[in-house]
Formats: structure tokens, sequence, C-alpha cells
């Protein structure tokens, strides 16, 4: 056991848990860091969708992987969530959805058991109708403190009547320590497109799950629009999902194919980086989400909708001009216009790529959700 951990622990006596939903592998980071420096217990759902899992064996405080039992629709239950209110845990870091029944059922009983409970949650969208607001303020009211994902989600909740000093920004990360000794290692250069691609057109990028949501096809027309004015650009995707066939399709019938490469799904982070760091802009027309971390943290800038209500609080990383920007949502004539600001010359790549850089390394890492997450605990305790 190193220093840091000791002293760590010294300051929090209690037992921690965390149940969430699944063991994502991308959220492998911030676990590890619960684990080690905090020494979190953890218990994960066993499915979800395609997503992969984390490896157990990273985590040395790992206890069980709980069932998730579809109850109807979305909502479900966490087989084996409840017993640990019988463990001598004081602390519960809980996923904040109430879509979990048995999420419900913890809340409620904890403070019976003299426990306290920690939603980590996306909090408040802006978009809630007034019945969904008041069941929403009834479940986030159920936990003592709460980790919100962004800035704005805390704002709306403050509007709504929440108390401030129970809402906690942490933001969002990725596999922070492997991406930055990646990043170390890159070397961007123009050839790397230049040889995939037979051309020199500038490259745009995306990264995630293929699916409606992500709103994909917008980029493909924007391509289209943008060739039909003499601006050709390549595009490069990286994910796998259901919306991939159809992309195909629409890339074949507006004959791109020689600027369009479907890479799949790939978990090599030292592959990646090369793909992100050396393409112009990483483009996300849908709700961004994950796709802003994994883009800037290589430095490269994102430009995503403007539609914040129904985004995914990740946006909050895009600061326009300077790591990306905003383009009116469904209208893809300016989301083409955005794409040639970008690819156009209009900003140094160096500077924008500094920008990125900064944003993921002050705030969207895992040490700096490590600290608020150590400092509420510690506050509670």
């Amino acid at each position: 056991m190193n220093k840091n951990l000791k002293m760590r622990n010294s300051t929090i006596q209690d037992k921690i848990c965390l149940i969430y939903n699944y063991g994502q592998h991308y959220r492998l980071g911030i676990f590890r860091l619960l684990n080690n420096e905090m020494g979190v217990h953890f218990y994960f759902g066993d499915k979800m969708d395609d997503v992969k899992k984390i490896d157990y064996s990273e985590l040395s405080l790992f206890e069980k992987e709980l069932k998730n039992i579809k109850i109807y629709g979305p909502i479900y239950w966490q087989s084996g969530a409840i017993s640990t209110l019988f463990q001598p845990y004081k602390h519960y870091i809980i996923l904040g959805e109430y879509l979990c029944l048995s999420t419900w059922l913890l809340a409620l009983f904890a403070p019976l058991f003299g426990k306290k409970v920690y939603f980590w949650t996306h909090g408040w969208y802006g978009k809630e109708s007034k019945i969904m607001k008041l069941f929403k303020k009834f479940f986030f009211k159920l936990g003592n403190q709460i980790f919100l994902y962004g800035e704005r989600a805390k704002k709306l909740m403050i509007n709504e009547g929440f108390d401030e000093r129970r809402l906690h920004v942490i933001y969002n990360s990725l596999n922070y320590e492997e991406q930055l000794d990646t990043r170390s290692k890159l070397s961007p250069h123009r050839e790397f497109y230049s040889k995939i691609f037979e051309n020199d057109f500038s490259t745009i990028i995306f990264i995630g799950r293929l699916t409606k949501v992500k709103k994909l096809s917008w980029v493909i027309e924007a391509m289209r629009i943008l060739n039909e004015k003499g601006i050709k650009v390549n595009f490069c995707i990286i994910g796998n999902g259901v919306e991939k066939s159809t992309l195909i399709e629409m890339v074949e019938g507006y004959h791109l194919k020689e600027q369009v490469r479907f890479l799949g799904a790939i978990y090599d982070e030292g592959l990646i980086a090369e793909y992100i760091c050396n393409a112009d802009v990483c483009v996300s027309p849908g709700n961004v989400g994950l796709t802003a971390m994994h883009a800037m943290v290589f430095g490269t800038p994102v430009i995503t909708n403007d539609d914040f209500n129904n985004q995914m609080p990740e946006y909050e990383a895009v600061v326009e001009g300077e790591t990306g920007g905003f383009f009116i949502n469904n209208d893809i004539e300016n989301l083409a216009s955005k794409i040639e600001y970008w690819i156009g010359g209009h900003v140094d790549r160096e500077i924008t790529r500094k920008n990125c850089f900064n944003q993921i390394d002050s705030y969207f890492n895992p040490y700096y959700q490590l600290k608020v997450i150590e400092n509420v605990i510690k506050t509670n305790s």
C-alpha cells in the first residue's frame, strides 16, 4: 500500500459501497482510483447492451455482480443490491437512475440503517414535464448528496428548489492515465490520413456507437453539400452499431465511398489516439457524450449541436472557438458551414490542441472526480 493511499484512507474510516448499473470498461479510470485511494467496494449489474465490461481483476475491492432483471420496458431491478444494507457500509454511491426499482428501496431504507446515499446522476436535463419534475424531485431528495455530470444540471436543479449545498459537479472521464501515457507518445503528421485515403483532403472523425441518436447521417449530408461547393473532406468513423448499414448505403448513394472509412470498434487506445489526433475536427451531430472526452484528450476539437435540453452533459467541454463549436440543431447547411470553418484554416490547430488538452486535464478526468467525491464523503462522515 502506497503512502498516499494510507493517508487518504486514514481520513475516511467508514466503508463505502458503490452500486452501478454495469461495469463499463471506459469507467476504469475513476473506478480504479476509488478502489485504490478510497477503499470503495464495488457491485455492478451484469449486462448493458453491447458495451464492453470492465475487467473485474483491475479492482481489488470488487465484491459481486448483480443480476439486472427487466421488469417492464426500461424499468429494472438489481437482484442482490438490497442485501448490501446488511453489510457494514456507511456510505452508498449509487447510480441515480430512477428506472431502477431496487435503487428506490435502497435510498428509502438506508437512513433506517444509519447509512448515507450519494446519487451519481445526470440530474436535470431541462426538458422535464411537470409530472416528471415532481417525480424526479421526490427521487433525488432521497439522496443525502448528489454528484452531477455538469454545471447546467446543477443550475437547473437549484432553480427547481434543490439546496445548492447538496449538488456537486464531478463532470465525466475516461481511462485518463492510459490516455495520458498514449498522448505523450503521439506525434501528429498529415501523412497519416493521406496514406489511408490517398488524398490530401482534411479529415473529420467520429468515435462512438453508431445509433440513430448520434445523427451521423447529417455528417454525410453535410459532406454532400460541401462536395457540391467543391470542398472535399474525408470522414473516418470508429465504432459499430445498428445504423452502420444505413450509413454505408448513404455513402454509396452519394458517391462518397472514397472519402469515408468505416473502421469498426477499436479498443487499442494507441491506435485510436493516432486516428483522433491526426484528424482536423471530431463531428458528433447528435448528443455528444463521451465522444467529446475521447476527442479532446488527444487534442481534437469537437462540433456538436446547440440543443442543450437534449444534449449529454459532456457538451460543456466544448467552448465555442476554442475547443470546438456548435451548429444550429436540425440545420444541416449550418453543420456544413461549421465543418468548413474548422477545416478551412480559420483556427490555429496547435493552439486548439492545447486548449483541448487543458479542458480535459483541468476538469474532465478521474482525479478531479476523485477529489470532489472524497471531499463530499469526508464532510458527511
